[in-house]
């Protein structure tokens, strides 16, 4: 076999970088593409010898016990999502949007905080508020992209509200408190919800015809019927405080208490009448897909960062990255920062952080930086990569539920607006850390 170190660090980098791009192209998996580049790399660079090095890191990866967290999560989001409590929820809050101008989109905006503080997953939740908002707002005359904005934008919440997914991973692969990071994100995404909140009620004034009260139609519709208020809030507001509450008071981990969270929504469908065999049956298969997901591209990421770790890899990308420094880092987090984004415009979310955080996040603290922050300000970034072109999966979410007049391209465009002030909600975050460390 021919022997790849004989190329060096920089053209084996290149190499390692060109082979995933190709493999990628064919239309293989992520995870399988890292996986088979790293293989290639062991066997090349060492030899037979290096493989147990490699499978050990894997098992590391899929044997921490704060990993439990992860399937938790997504099974509660599942099982709310199979259940009515989330529609309950939207029904109710509906009655108080119709009073306002734009009010229906804000209660969207609203109800999105709620869902994302309950599941931590994206998925699901853009697909609910497909199902739910996206058509009450266009049977209301919003205007299309005013509708299909909101829904999308509110349905990415999840990705960095608490219990938030994104910043479970980024703390097993950074080794970082996640209570902490949950703590730091909490402030900064009920920011960005806020501007979100803020653009829509600006443009409403400002074209009150994107978002008419239901009294501006000749053919008015009827008062919607009363809910039932603790049947709507109840459950909902009893899990996000059983759930965030046991971790920020510290009675329970973030193990523990994904497990408290699942509990809660099964007796919640219980009480509700809701909880049966084949609702069981679907959310279990919801999390198995899911998780099986996150799983083989995080074996496959854990490999190649593994071989490249070996290599001399880390190191060299540090020496590269550092070379751009500027007396306090700032340049080297914003050249960070466009190497995410563009990342995220190609690449699944959890093998952008398994493939990069073991090599930023050393250098993050190096530059004397809070991991926490950076933790925060790289779910942030996520945020963006989840609506971005070509591959933003929210938009391919919303697309699966969306009617059908509704394309891919109308939606992307449609998100523009709010891409423009996730990336303002970024900029304030590294210009005042204190925005994620409030609580430090």
């Amino acid at each position: 076999m021919f022997d790849l170190s004989s190329i060096g660090i920089a053209y084996g980098s290149l190499l390692m970088l060109v082979m995933l791009i190709v493999l990628l192209l064919t239309g293989m998996q992520l995870a399988f593409a890292t996986g088979l580049v790293a293989l290639t790399f062991a066997l090349g660079w060492f030899g037979p010898q290096a493989l147990p090095l490699v499978s050990s890191r894997m098992y590391s990866f899929v044997g921490s016990y704060v990993f439990l967290a992860v399937p938790m999560f997504v099974l509660m989001a599942a099982l709310l999502d199979h259940s009515g409590i989330a529609r309950d929820l939207f029904d109710a809050m509906n009655r108080l949007g119709r009073k306002v101008r734009g009010g229906v989109a804000v209660q969207t905006l609203v109800v999105a905080v709620i869902l994302a503080s309950m599941s931590g997953v994206i998925g699901g939740e853009t697909v609910l508020l497909g199902l739910l908002a996206l058509p009450q707002m266009l049977r209301l005359r919003y205007h299309r992209r005013l509708a299909i904005g909101v829904t999308c934008a509110g349905g990415a919440l999840g990705t960095m509200l608490p219990p938030s997914i994104v910043l479970i991973i980024y703390g097993l692969t950074a080794n970082v408190s996640i209570g902490d990071l949950f703590k730091g994100a909490f402030a900064p995404a009920l920011i960005l919800a806020a501007l979100y909140i803020l653009y829509v009620l600006a443009a409403a004034k400002l074209r009150p015809d994107w978002a008419p009260l239901p009294s501006d139609h000749a053919d008015e519709e009827p008062e919607p019927t009363p809910p039932n208020w603790t049947k709507a809030l109840m459950f909902p507001i009893l899990t996000v405080a059983v759930v965030l509450g046991s971790i920020y008071t510290g009675v329970a981990s973030i193990t523990e208490a994904s497990a408290l969270g699942v509990v809660g929504i099964a007796l919640s469908a219980l009480i509700r009448g809701e909880l049966n065999a084949t609702m069981l049956k679907q959310s279990c298969i919801t999390t198995l897909r899911s998780c099986g997901m996150i799983i083989w591209i995080g074996i496959g990421a854990t490999a190649l960062v593994g071989v490249y770790n070996l290599m001399g890899g880390i190191d060299f990308v540090r020496e590269s990255i550092l070379s751009f420094s500027d007396s306090d880092g700032l340049t080297t987090i914003l050249l960070m920062m466009a190497i995410l984004l563009v990342l995220g415009m190609f690449l699944d979310w959890v093998g952008v952080a398994l493939l990069t955080m073991p090599i930023f996040v050393p250098i993050v603290v190096e530059l004397g930086y809070n991991p926490i922050w950076f933790g925060v300000v790289f779910c942030m970034n996520m945020q963006v990569s989840f609506l971005s072109p070509p591959f933003g999966p929210a938009a391919f979410y919303l697309k699966s539920v969306a009617p059908k007049d509704i394309s891919l391209g109308e939606i992307f465009i449609s998100l523009l607006p709010f891409i423009g002030l996730q990336l303002i909600a970024l900029a304030l975050l590294i210009a005042f850390p204190q925005l994620a460390l409030w609580w430090a």
